[in-house]
C-alpha cells in the first residue's frame, strides 16, 4: 500500500480557523472567527492608482523575475525605518518575505532540526504553530498571565530543554489573547535569551495598531547583541493579499535565510513589493495608520461594551489595547468545546481556545473573538446571541 505523505507534514491537522470559516460561507452566520482587517481599512483608490502608475511607468519590472532579499527600495525604506526606532543594528539585515508567516517558517527552516525545542507562548499563534510542526520539533508552551509569559516558567523551559532553539513571541496585542507584553517582561525574556543562548524571534503585526495605553519599546529595539530576528508585515496595515512581510535581524542569519527562501518561492512578489513601496512614499502613512486605528478602536468598543452588557459575569474577558483580538475565558466546569459548537448552531463563529495550544491534546477553557472584521450591525447582532447563548447554555 502506498504510503502518501511524508513523516514532516503527516500528523498535521487542517487548521481549527480554516475549519470554522466554513460555517462563515453561510451568509447567515456571524463570524467572530476571522483575523482579517476591516473592510472598510483596504484603501482600495490608492492602490488601484499605483497599480495603474507602475503599470504604466515600469512594467517590466513589475512583471520579471526580482532578486530573492526583496525589493531594494522598500528595503531601504524599511532599514531606514527600522534605524529611526532604534532596531537596526549595523551588523544586521532586511529581507523581504510573503506575508510575516513565511518569514517565520523560514527562521525555523534555517535554525532547527527534527526533535529541536521551540519555545512559545501557550497559547499562541496557530499558523506559527503548524509551520514549526512541520519540521518536526517539539513545541514548549509557557503559560501567559496578564502581563505576557511568565518569565519564571520560561527559565525553567529553557533549563529542562538545552536543544531549545528559539522563543517565539507576539509581544502586542497577541493572537489570540490580545494580551501585551509588559517592558519588565521583555527585558527579562531578552536576559534569559542571553542567559540560555536563544534567538527570540519576535513577530509584531499588530504593533502598529494601539488604539489605547502607551507604546512598548519592541524587544528588537532593547538588543544590541543579535538576539532577536524580527518579523514585521503589512498585511494588517496595507492589505493582507498582497503577502508582503519582511524579517530583519543578524546579517548572517538572513544569508542563510535568502538561501532557504530560494528554494521555495525564490521571491516574493514584486509587483506587491513596488506597490507597498509607492504607497509609503507617496501617502501619509502615519495618517493612513491613524484612520485604522480610529476604525478599530471604535469596533473594540462596541464588542466590549456589548459582551460586557450580556455576558454572564463568571466569563472573563480580555481588555486589548490594540490588534483585532479578545480572549474569553470560561470557568473550568464548562465545556468550551461544545459551548463553541453551540453558538455556532445559532449562526455565531467562535475559535476554541485549544486550537492555539502547543500541546494538541490540552484542554483549554477558552474562546477568541475577532472585532475587525464583522460590521457594526454585526456585532451587535453576534454578541446579543451569544449572551443569550451564554446564559441558556452555562448553567
Amino acid at each position: 500500500m502506498l504510503k502518501p505523505f511524508s513523516d514532516r507534514v503527516s500528523g498535521l491537522q487542517p487548521s481549527a480557523i480554516r475549519e470554522i470559516l466554513k460555517f462563515t460561507a453561510d451568509p447567515t452566520v456571524i463570524s467572530f472567527a476571522a483575523g482579517n482587517p476591516a473592510p472598510e481599512a483596504f484603501p482600495v483608490d490608492v492602490i488601484s492608482k499605483i497599480s495603474a502608475d507602475i503599470f504604466a511607468e515600469e512594467p517590466i519590472n513589475a512583471l520579471q523575475y526580482s532578486i530573492t532579499e526583496g525589493y531594494t527600495p522598500l528595503r531601504d525604506w524599511l532599514k531606514a525605518d527600522l534605524a529611526k526606532k532604534s532596531m537596526f543594528r549595523d551588523s544586521d539585515n532586511v529581507i523581504i518575505t510573503s506575508g510575516a508567516q513565511q518569514a517565520i517558517e523560514t527562521v525555523a527552516k534555517i535554525l532547527c532540526n527534527e526533535g529541536d525545542v521551540i519555545i512559545c507562548e501557550d497559547p499562541a499563534f496557530i499558523g506559527s504553530l503548524n509551520a514549526f510542526r512541520s519540521y518536526g520539533v517539539k513545541l514548549v508552551g509557557v503559560p501567559m498571565d496578564d502581563d505576557g509569559m511568565i518569565m519564571e516558567q520560561l527559565d525553567a523551559a529553557l533549563a529542562a530543554n538545552p536543544t531549545a532553539k528559539f522563543i517565539y513571541t507576539i509581544p502586542n496585542f497577541q493572537n489570540p489573547t490580545g494580551k501585551t507584553t509588559t517592558l519588565e517582561r521583555r527585558k527579562q525574556m531578552l536576559e534569559l535569551a542571553k542567559k540560555h543562548g536563544v534567538y527570540i524571534v519576535e513577530d509584531n503585526p499588530y504593533g502598529a495598531l494601539r488604539f489605547a495605553g502607551k507604546d512598548v519599546p519592541c524587544i528588537k529595539e532593547l538588543d544590541s547583541d543579535g538576539y532577536v530576528l524580527y518579523c514585521g508585515s503589512f498585511s494588517k496595515v496595507l492589505a493582507p493579499g498582497l503577502r508582503v512581510g519582511y524579517l530583519c535581524g543578524d546579517s548572517e542569519v538572513l544569508a542563510k535565510a535568502v538561501v532557504g527562501l530560494q528554494t521555495s518561492t525564490v521571491h516574493t512578489n514584486i509587483w506587491a513589493q513596488m506597490i507597498t513601496y509607492r504607497f509609503l512614499k507617496e501617502v501619509d502613512f502615519d495618517a493612513h495608520l491613524a484612520k485604522l486605528r480610529t476604525i478599530y478602536k471604535h469596533k473594540c468598543e462596541l464588542m466590549l461594551s456589548g459582551l460586557k452588557a450580556e455576558l454572564p459575569d463568571f466569563i472573563k474577558l480580555t481588555q486589548p489595547e490594540g490588534g483585532l483580538f479578545i480572549w474569553a475565558t470560561l470557568p473550568e466546569k464548562y465545556d468550551m468545546n461544545k459551548f463553541c459548537t453551540e453558538v455556532v448552531q445559532r449562526k455565531v463563529a467562535l475559535v476554541p481556545g485549544n486550537a492555539f495550544s502547543a500541546d494538541e491534546s490540552a484542554v483549554s477553557h477558552c474562546f477568541r473573538m475577532n472585532f475587525s472584521t464583522p460590521t457594526d450591525e454585526q456585532i451587535t447582532e453576534g454578541v446579543k446571541i451569544l449572551g443569550k447563548a451564554a446564559k441558556e447554555l452555562l448553567k
